[in-house]
């Protein structure tokens, strides 16, 4: 399932949250290594766009708590549908 998440950090001083941005980009490597995290783009300012390709709801919420864990943020979550599927709904 792919999923569009969009993160707006909690307001803190950069040097506050230096060494978590860098734990959070690693981590996110480490996702992308994974092929779990589809593409991502840092947001102008703060925060992430992210298109994730999970297999479950289940795995949705665990990588959600361990990026809260690392960087307190809020989420805008968007369901995605390949354009095949979009394509194949249609018919």
């Amino acid at each position: 399932m792919l999923y569009l998440v969009i993160s707006s950090p909690q307001p803190a001083k950069p040097e506050d949250v230096k060494s978590a941005r860098v734990q959070f980009r690693s981590w996110m490597d480490d996702l992308k290594s994974k092929n779990k995290v589809v593409c991502s783009y840092y947001r102008v300012g703060r925060g992430i766009a992210a298109i994730l390709d999970l297999a479950s709801n289940d795995e949705l919420h665990g990588i959600l708590t361990q990026w809260m864990g690392i960087v307190p943020v809020s989420f805008d979550i968007y369901p995605l549908a390949s354009p095949s599927k979009a394509e194949e709904l249609l018919k």
